[in-house]
Order: structure tokens, then C-alpha cells, then sequence
């Protein structure tokens, strides 16, 4: 996959690196969940290379020249028996495949849409979902709106200087992150894994490389979990959070992920407060 023209830093090689996400993959799996049989000390964690071309009935070499950078485009039929080799969960497959050249990127968009360039059915629906929070992100995770009912269990991104006011920045320079999310390694882990699955689909858009660079200047611990090459999808779930004037208190919220059909990879998160956390979803803010 090209370069971005005009981008050479860390971000731009680290997201263009096949060779560095299959090897990162490789040596996060455990030999004991396969049948090979023991052969001594090992000196590296993971698979040996040889154990995973065995897997993927490819030659040691030619996997070996895509850890290296020396392959770079293998075929459907490559990456389809690497996935079930090393065990790539769909989100994972997808990024595999966008590396290789094989992905469909994200259609292109000149600039992040700024809140006023938001369909008004939006911002609306992001309004009535009050008193429960909800938000929308553009491409690069910008904060484009948000209700009252987010912007008190969250922060509030409007009193935030524009630079500041993206999901992905506060939850890795904000110290209030850390005190709203009980589980915050778990949740800034996933939202940085979603980042790099997102960018990778942006090969052009050096707007993902200055977010990046900036973001492993300011943060040794986005920093430790970006080499780790970790991608992960959008989905539901359920998040704890810590009630801003209630401290002590952790309530849970069931969420959701709708993407916008205007402009990609621009996402409408809602949430609900689970019953057994009180009726009341806006207690402590009225």
C-alpha cells in the first residue's frame, strides 16, 4: 500500500507496515493452543515463523519476505489461510486485507465535517436521545456534537479548545478520563485499536498521521499499546462509568454504534442506562 504523499512519519509507517501487524500478531499467540510438537527453550514468544507458514501452507521463505516488507501485496487465498492461521478475529481480517492492498478504502472526504456540516436530523436525534448521553465523531474521532447528558458524564467539549476536542486525545491526556472510566486501560486500549482500524482505511488523509504523531508524543502508554498493531471493529457493548459529582459511584450504560451514510466512518453513539443503576438515567444532574 503507498505511502500517503508528503507523510513520513511514525504514524504513516506504522500504518502501512504489513510485515510489522503480522509479526505482532504472530508473537501474540500461545504455542501451547497448538499441535506442534516441543522442541527445546524457545527464544522468541509466540510462533516461529516456520510453525505459522506450516499453518498457512505457504514456504517459510515467502512468509517470511511478508514479515519483512519484501511481499507486500499476497492474495486473497494468502491472507484468507494467514487469518485462520494466526487466528484473526473479522476486524482483524479486514485490517490484514486493507494492508495487503485488498481492503476497500473509506471513500474520500476532503475535510472533517464540522458540526454546522452535520445533516440537521443528527444533531436532532443526538438532542432527543437526552436525558441519556449521546455523540457523534467525524473520521478522525473529532467530537462533532454532543447532549447536556454527555457533556456531564464526559466533559464538555465545547468549553475545549478545538485541537482538544476529540475523543481519542481526552481519553489519553485528560486526567478526568481516568476518573470517569473505572476500566479505563480496557477502554482506551479498544478506542485506540478502533483508531488504527479507522485510519488504515484513510491512506490519504494525513489529518490520521498528525493525530497519531501528536498522540504518541503526549502518552508513553498510547505509545506501549501502538506497537502492539491491536485493531478492533465497532459494536455494542456495555461501559461503567464513574458519576461525576457521585464519586464512588459506577454506573453501567449499554451502548450502541450507528455510522452516518454521508460521510465515512462518521458514527452516531448512543447509550442507555441499565435499569438495576436507577430509573432516573439523569439523577445528579438535575
Amino acid at each position: 500500500m503507498a505511502e500517503p504523499s508528503g507523510s513520513s512519519g511514525p504514524a504513516a509507517a506504522a500504518r502501512s507496515d504489513l510485515g510489522a501487524f503480522l509479526r505482532a500478531r504472530r508473537e501474540s499467540l500461545d504455542p501451547k493452543d497448538f499441535a506442534f510438537p516441543s522442541t527445546g527453550r524457545r527464544r522468541t514468544s509466540g510462533l516461529r515463523r516456520e510453525e505459522v507458514a506450516t499453518l498457512a501452507a505457504v514456504s517459510v521463505t515467502y512468509y517470511t519476505y511478508l514479515e519483512q516488507g519484501r511481499e507486500r501485496h499476497p492474495s486473497a487465498q494468502v491472507l484468507a489461510a494467514l487469518g485462520a492461521a494466526l487466528r484473526l478475529s473479522p476486524a482483524e481480517r479486514n485490517h490484514l486485507a486493507t494492508l495487503a492492498g485488498r481492503g476497500v478504502p473509506a471513500a474520500a472526504a476532503p475535510n472533517e465535517p464540522s458540526p454546522g456540516a452535520l445533516h440537521p436530523l443528527l444533531t436532532a436525534l443526538v438532542d432527543r436521545w437526552d436525558p441519556s448521553p449521546a455523540y457523534i465523531t467525524g473520521p478522525t474521532f473529532d467530537v462533532l456534537a454532543s447532549n447536556a447528558s454527555c457533556r456531564y458524564w464526559w466533559t464538555d467539549w465545547d468549553v475545549l479548545p478545538s485541537a482538544q476536542r476529540n475523543m481519542l486525545w481526552w481519553m489519553f491526556t485528560d486526567p478526568v478520563a481516568r476518573q470517569r472510566f473505572p476500566e479505563w486501560e480496557s477502554e482506551a486500549a479498544k478506542l485506540l485499536a478502533r483508531f488504527r482500524a479507522t485510519a488504515v482505511r484513510h491512506p490519504t488523509d494525513a489529518r490520521f498521521d498528525e493525530l497519531t504523531d501528536r498522540l504518541l508524543a503526549a502518552s508513553p502508554q498510547a505509545r506501549r499499546w501502538w506497537a502492539g498493531q491491536q485493531v478492533r471493529g465497532y459494536g455494542s457493548g456495555r461501559k461503567l462509568l464513574t458519576q461525576p459529582d457521585r464519586p464512588g459511584t459506577v454506573v453501567t450504560f449499554e451502548h450502541t454504534v450507528l455510522l452516518a451514510a454521508d460521510v465515512a466512518d462518521t458514527k452516531l453513539v448512543v447509550f442507555q442506562r441499565l435499569p438495576e443503576d436507577g430509573d432516573n438515567a439523569a439523577a445528579g444532574r438535575s
